[in-house]
């Protein structure tokens, strides 16, 4: 037999039929559905009169639109929200789903608890009408977003419809720097390859730096491929992995051997690319898409214009040392408890600098009451962040929950899109580290720097401008003082 990749081993073992045109249908092995999309999902299934096929595959969970403030229930400040929660428990329990409700100890962002909890396996596939189920793709799973009309035919049948995707493999060659993390990996893949990179196609992520990463690092990198408009990202399961599920509520005891779970030596792939993990540095967007990133040490680069009047930096100005007005932690990308840890340890004995809004949304509550077991949650609030419950609104903008309008939020979520956080605001992407830093200071930062050497080159560079940006005298306050965190 030919050598295969990771991803057609796994295509293989779910092709149902080849439907000749060029497409196949593929088994499901789980489907997660949330508040904003499942009850329409559930209730335009029972309208049809079709059941689910076998509700012990499917789960679902509140997290899209409640609310993260502590003591939430099912009113919700985004309007018409409640309805979408009480209508999607009704068709839950009507439909005989595992529904992690708003009160559950277990509640948290989909992309989150179903690691947690052992419901994505390496060797799955697994969907959600969600873009980031290719989060969970960190396993050796096949987890990829669909529609809501996917949704219900995943649920009646037990299957898709779908092409098959093509293959890449993205090696990271080499080791890390100190301080450079996961999502400086994937924001140096979009700026040099673009947003549209990996269009069409499966991305497995390899070689030593994947490799070294913890498996929650691995999750940020997978979530991120859909900002890549990959279809997945996958990593070949290994110990790393296989310890992490063992004893996860709905992961078998003992653990199957998933060792052949991986490209063989000598697969062909249809793209490759090779970054050298070694060069990597921490990164920031500039933009208003994630291929819109840059070194925090660098400069501003000549983008469209409208992206250089939304945002309100113009070109040649360096990122380091631009004012913020808040700093949020959250979301799939970056709000697990290695996460928190290290923006903790940035914070400890520091606070966020005056007119900073900070917030801290934990991925899910078990991740909330193990960093409240560790401290972590005063380490937060003493620094003058806000704690709070789990959940994506502060991340998407659910009409809610939000920041000023028009404010600059330098965020660990995976989108900078126009409004993404709210009208008007402007995001800039960034690793917890840099925006624990960036907090402390008031203004865009890295958690640690060379003292004098990133200066010296700064001021070698022409006098900063900005169009429009509030704050903008501050802008030119001395770049040293960017270095003090």
């Amino acid at each position: 037999m030919a050598e295969r990749t990771l991803f057609d081993k796994l295509w293989d073992a779910h092709v149902v039929a080849d439907l000749g045109d060029g497409n196949a249908l593929i088994a499901v092995d789980r489907v997660f559905l949330h508040e904003r999309t499942g009850a329409s999902a559930l209730k335009s299934m029972a309208a049809a009169g079709r059941t689910v096929a076998d509700p012990a595959r499917v789960f679902a969970v509140m997290d899209h639109i409640v609310d993260t403030r502590p003591g939430r229930g099912d009113a919700t400040t985004m309007p018409g929200g409640s309805a979408f929660i009480t209508e999607t428990r009704a068709a839950c329990h009507a439909a005989g789903i595992t529904l992690f409700d708003v009160d559950d100890p277990d509640q948290g962002i989909t992309h989150v608890i179903s690691p947690e909890l052992g419901i994505v396996l390496p060797g799955v596939t697994l969907v959600a009408p969600d873009s980031h189920t290719c989060t969970q793709g960190a396993f050796g799973a096949f987890a990829w977003g669909i529609g809501s009309s996917e949704a219900e035919h995943a649920m009646a049948t037990g299957t898709l419809r779908m092409a098959r995707p093509k293959t890449m493999r993205v090696t990271f060659d080499g080791q890390l720097r100190p301080g450079v993390t996961a999502k400086d990996m994937i924001l140096t893949l979009l700026a040099r390859h673009g947003a549209g990179g990996g269009s069409g196609h499966v991305v497995e992520f390899a070689g030593d730096a994947v490799t070294a990463l913890d498996i929650e690092a691995r999750q940020t990198l997978c979530n991120m491929a859909t900002e890549f408009a990959a279809v997945s990202g996958i990593i070949a399961p290994d110990a790393v992995t296989l310890t992490y599920l063992e004893g996860r509520r709905y992961a078998p005891n003992p653990l199957p051997d998933w060792s052949d779970l991986k490209s063989d030596e000598g697969a062909v792939f249809d793209a490759e690319i090779v970054i050298d993990a070694g060069a990597i540095r921490p990164m920031v967007s500039w933009g208003t898409s994630p291929e819109h990133s840059i070194g925090i040490d660098g400069f501003v680069p000549q983008g469209p214009g409208r992206v250089h009047d939304y945002i309100g930096l113009a070109a040649r100005m360096p990122i380091a040392g631009v004012p913020i007005d808040a700093a949020f932690i959250g979301s799939c990308t970056n709000a697990r408890l290695s996460d928190l840890r290290r923006a903790a340890a940035i914070l400890d004995g520091r606070h966020v600098a005056p007119g900073v809004k900070a917030l801290v949304v934990p991925g899910s509550r078990a991740v909330k009451r193990a960093a409240e077991a560790e401290g972590l949650d005063v380490i937060f609030t003493r620094a003058g962040f806000e704690w709070r419950d789990s959940g994506c609104s502060l991340c998407f903008y659910a009409g809610g929950e939000g920041f000023a309008p028009g404010s600059r939020v330098i965020s660990s979520t995976n989108r900078n899109f126009e409004g993404r956080q709210g009208p008007g605001i402007r995001t800039h992407i960034a690793s917890p580290e840099v925006v624990a830093a960036s907090a402390v200071a008031g203004f865009v930062t890295q958690p640690s720097s060379p003292s004098g050497e990133g200066d010296a080159k700064h001021r070698e560079r022409p006098e900063p401008t900005v169009q429009a940006s509030p704050g903008s005298a501050a802008l030119r306050r001395p770049l040293r003082e960017a270095k003090r965190v």
